[in-house]
């Protein structure tokens, strides 16, 4: 099975143009970016890291960009009246929790797979 039947197996596909299913069989690099707003991934980073992992596993190179400015903003979820500003010890924690979390799906040893910016 190709990455590209794989994903229109698992209903990953809506629609591509013919070009598509052959252009995912050369290696590429694909990525997705994770905010450092919290200690830990949550559910809604799933989907995209584990098509992350799919991608590695049929040869292709996977990066999981955690970015650093965007983690500064702080949780948007409605908490609060404004954004809290993490500080850059907060961030590089998030950053240490998620990187645990991203090894257990990902090979780092298999190229770099995450980069702080």
């Amino acid at each position: 099975m190709t990455l590209f039947e794989e994903f229109q197996w698992r209903g990953l596909v809506f629609d591509a143009t013919g070009e598509t299913a052959e252009a995912v069989k050369t290696p590429l690099v694909v990525y997705a970016g994770f905010d450092p707003t919290a200690t830990s991934l949550h559910v809604g980073s799933l989907v995209p890291l584990l098509q992350l992992r799919r991608c590695q596993l049929f040869g292709h190179t996977p990066i999981a960009l955690v970015g650093g400015g965007t983690g500064m903003i702080g949780d948007p979820s409605g908490k609060s009246a404004e954004r809290n500003l993490q500080t850059t010890d907060q961030i590089a924690e998030n950053l240490a929790g998620m990187a645990k979390q991203l090894r257990e799906y990902l090979d780092f040893d298999a190229g770099r797979t995450l980069r702080n910016s």
